[in-house]
This record gives C-alpha cells, sequence and structure tokens, in this order.
C-alpha cells in the first residue's frame, strides 16, 4: 500500500469516534512501484465523510506523547504509526509529486503536510479550513 493510502487507511479506520466500519475504506491494492511509477492510488473515499479533525484530535488525546499534528507532517506521521523518516518522507514525496529539492527537508516537510490535508479532503475526508492552507 502507498504512503498515502497508509494514511488514508489509519484516519479513515478509525474507530475511536464511533465511525462505523461501513465509512472505512477497502484498502488499495497493492502496486509495484519503481522510481519512474507513483504508487498505488488511494483507497476510495467513504459514504460519507470523515472529520479529519476529530479523528486526529481524538488520536492525540490518547497518545503520550504531545504531537503537532496540525501543522508537522512528522508528527502526522507518528501519530498515526507511521515511519517518519527522512526516507519514508521522501518517499511520500515522490509519492504525491513533490518537484522540489528534497534536500531541503524543511521546505518538503511543509508542502507534504499541506498536500496530505489536501488530498484527505479530495478523497472524503472533512478537513477545516485551517488545516488546508
Amino acid at each position: 500500500m502507498s504512503i498515502f493510502g497508509s494514511i488514508m487507511s489509519k484516519i479513515f479506520a478509525y474507530t475511536g469516534l464511533g465511525h462505523a466500519a461501513a465509512t472505512t475504506p477497502a484498502a488499495a491494492p497493492a502496486a509495484t512501484a519503481t522510481p519512474a511509477t507513483p504508487a498505488a492510488t488511494p483507497a476510495p473515499s467513504p459514504a460519507q465523510p470523515v472529520d479529519v479533525d476529530a479523528v486526529l484530535s481524538a488520536m492525540a488525546a490518547k497518545n503520550p506523547e504531545k504531537l503537532n499534528w496540525q501543522t508537522s507532517i512528522v508528527d502526522l506521521l507518528k501519530l498515526l504509526g507511521l515511519d517518519s523518516s527522512l526516507t519514508a518522507r521522501k518517499e511520500l514525496a515522490a509519492e504525491l509529486h513533490y518537484d522540489g529539492d528534497t534536500n531541503d527537508s524543511a521546505s518538503m516537510n511543509i508542502w507534504l503536510h499541506a498536500q496530505v490535508m489536501h488530498k484527505l479532503a479530495q478523497n472524503g475526508g472533512k478537513v477545516s479550513p485551517d488545516l488546508l492552507k
């Protein structure tokens, strides 16, 4: 599964807010990604929008670490239990078609967080305007 597919899956499958399993997207089919080919398409969006802010806030409330998921892609990935290493973020950047310098991790991280929030909104997530900057 693609990294973005994993992000969607973790958020959309979260049941801590009483989201029914019927609103959980199916797992995206595995695809072989080569450096020239993007990874698999994200899972289909749920029947009803998932409140991304509420899900992530609920997850953060249960997490012993204070994570700034609202602005940090590293903290967002940590909150979801996903690999937040530079290698993983570079892979996510390639998957989302980042055309900047991946060695400038600060710029890449800002772009990644914004892209992830926009992609979540495009795929059935309800994301507050504050996070869609």
